[in-house]
């Protein structure tokens, strides 16, 4: 059994856009973590299947189609109702700072915006994802 955070990296809708996604997913793997890449254009449902499938402790998605306000409160909802409501929900994007408070409120762990450097992502899942026994 592995001790090190699993972490499920995802593309949730219709963004095509992978480059920060996978960026992300390079610095968690190179700080030690076991990382999930999903690739592109998956269903929330995909989504919450490969989190629970891996065992993750986190999901991190990623959005830069502005659909965040959908996508985000909507894989956390399904986790809830699939009884793994704690797998830490963080995520990123083009997401305006207005919207950021609702998507906490819904349960979003944390959201980093454009300019966020790896290591605080890093720091960030290092210090607010439970490490597995």
């Amino acid at each position: 059994m592995s001790t090190r955070i699993r972490v499920v990296v995802a593309k949730p809708g219709l963004d095509g856009h992978d480059r920060g996604a996978k960026v992300v997913a390079r610095a968690l793997r190179d700080a030690g973590m076991e990382v999930i890449y999903t690739g592109l254009h998956q269903t929330p449902e995909q989504i919450v299947e490969t989190a629970i499938q891996e065992d993750a402790h986190a999901v991190g998605l990623s959005v830069l189609s502005g659909a965040h306000m959908t996508l985000f409160p909507k894989v956390v909802a399904m986790l809830r109702e699939r009884g793994a409501g704690d797998i830490v929900v963080f995520g990123g994007g083009i997401i305006p700072d207005a919207d950021i408070p609702e998507l906490e409120k819904l349960g979003v762990a944390k959201v980093f915006t454009p300019g966020a450097t790896t290591h605080s992502i890093v720091d960030w899942v290092r210090s607010h994802v439970s490490q597995p026994a």
